[in-house]
C-alpha cells in the first residue's frame, strides 16, 4: 500500500467539534508498506488520504500494530496519548494531493518545520480554507467563538487567559524545534517554515511559512511566503524579501548561497549564488539597473528581472546620481565566512 505521508496527532477542537489545530510529534514522510498494512488492520483504514479521529481502543491496537512492525517511535507516541482528555487523530496521505481537512494542513505544514520536505515541494492547494482563524492563548487554541467565555471563565478565577495571536498560524516553535537553531522570538517564525541547521533568527526576524533557509544563515530580515534562502546567505536588520502572495507577484523569489541582504533592503527578483544587495536599496523585476563593467564603465541598461538567477552580482546605488548599478561581486564569500564563524 502506497504511502506519501503520516502522523499520529493530538489537537484541540472547538465547542462546536471543530478541529482548530493539531500536534504531530513524530510525522513520517513515506511510511513504508508494514507500517501502513498494519495500521489498516488496527483502524478503519482503507486507502486514499484519510484524517481519522481515534478513540482509547483503537489507540491500544495501533500501540500494538506499531510495534508488530518494529516502528518504536510511533508506539511511543501512543503510549503517551492513552488516556488523553484532547482528541487524536491519525493522519495517514498516500498521495501528495490538495489537502481536505485540517489535519492534513497541519500533517504537512509539520513536514516542513521538521525538515523532512524543502519548501514548495508540497502541494497545499486550498490549505487557507482549512485553517480557522485561532486565538492563540496562554491555555493553547481557542476558537473566536468560544474567547470571550473562555475569558470571562479565567476572569471569576482571578486569572488572565492572554491572547498572543490572532491567526490560521500558530508559531513554530510549540510543535517543532529543529536541531542546530537559535531564536530570538519564537512568535516571529510561522509554523510551516524551514529552519535550516546552522540557523540564527534575531529578535526581529521572521520566517513565514512554506519558506526558510537550507543551511547556516543570519536572519534579521524577512523571509516572506514561498521565498527560499541558501546556505551561507544572510539577511540583514529591517531586509524584506517579496512574497509569493505579495502584490500578484507569480515569480517565486529565492536567495542563492553565500549572498548578503543588507540593512533596510529589499528583493523582488530570484538571487543567483555570491550576489550582494546594499543596504538599503529595494530592486524589483522593473527596476533599471546600470551594468558596469570592472573599470565601472557603462555598458548597458536593463530591467532587473533579466538578472534574475545570474551569480556574483553586486547590486548598489549610487550616491551621486541615484541610479541603481549593477557588477560582478567578488567579496561576498569572505564576507559571510567571517559571520557564520559562531552561528
Amino acid at each position: 500500500m502506497a504511502n506519501f505521508a503520516f502522523g499520529l496527532g493530538v489537537g484541540t477542537k472547538s465547542s462546536a467539534g471543530e478541529w482548530l489545530e493539531v500536534y504531530y510529534n513524530a510525522p513520517l514522510l513515506g511510511a513504508d508498506d508494514k507500517l501502513i498494512d498494519a495500521v489498516a488492520k488496527a483502524v478503519d483504514y482503507t486507502g486514499g488520504n484519510a484524517a481519522i479521529e481515534i478513540n482509547a481502543a483503537a489507540l491500544k491496537k495501533l500501540e500494538e500494530a506499531f510495534l508488530s512492525v518494529g516502528a518504536e517511535d510511533q508506539a511511543l507516541v501512543s503510549e503517551v496519548l492513552e488516556g488523553s482528555q484532547q482528541p487524536i487523530v491519525l493522519c495517514v496521505l498516500e498521495q501528495d494531493a490538495a489537502p481536505t481537512t485540517t489535519a492534513e494542513v497541519y500533517l504537512k505544514l509539520a513536514l516542513l518545520s521538521n525538515r523532512l520536505v524543502k519548501p514548495h515541494s508540497l502541494n497545499l492547494t486550498g490549505m487557507f480554507g482549512l485553517l480557522p482563524n485561532v486565538a492563540w492563548t496562554s491555555e493553547g487554541a481557542v476558537s473566536l467563538e468560544d474567547l470571550p467565555r473562555r475569558q470571562l471563565a479565567a476572569r471569576a478565577q482571578g486569572r488572565v487567559l492572554d491572547v498572543q495571536s490572532v491567526d490560521k498560524f500558530p508559531k513554530m516553535t510549540n510543535y517543532a524545534v529543529p536541531a542546530g537553531i537559535r531564536v530570538g522570538d519564537a512568535s516571529r517564525i510561522r509554523l510551516g517554515a524551514h529552519v535550516g541547521e546552522g540557523t540564527t533568527v534575531m529578535h526581529e526576524g521572521f520566517i513565514n511559512f512554506n519558506a526558510g533557509t537550507l543551511g547556516v544563515s543570519m536572519v534579521e530580515g524577512r523571509i516572506s511566503a514561498g521565498v527560499v534562502v541558501g546556505n551561507g546567505s544572510d539577511i540583514g536588520g529591517g531586509a524584506s524579501t517579496m512574497g509569493t502572495l505579495s502584490g500578484g507577484n507569480n515569480v517565486v523569489i529565492s536567495v542563492g548561497e553565500n549572498c548578503l541582504l543588507g540593512a533596510n533592503a529589499g528583493l523582488g527578483i530570484p538571487l543567483g549564488d555570491r550576489c550582494t544587495l546594499e543596504a538599503g536599496l529595494y530592486v524589483t523585476g522593473g527596476s533599471k539597473v546600470t551594468v558596469l563593467d570592472d573599470q565601472n564603465n557603462e555598458v548597458g541598461i536593463v530591467k532587473a528581472s533579466e538578472l534574475a538567477g545570474k551569480p556574483d552580482l553586486l547590486f548598489r546605488r549610487n550616491s551621486q546620481n541615484g541610479r541603481i548599478e549593477v557588477k560582478t561581486n567578488k567579496s561576498a564569500i569572505e564576507l559571510n565566512e567571517e559571520l557564520h564563524k559562531h552561528n
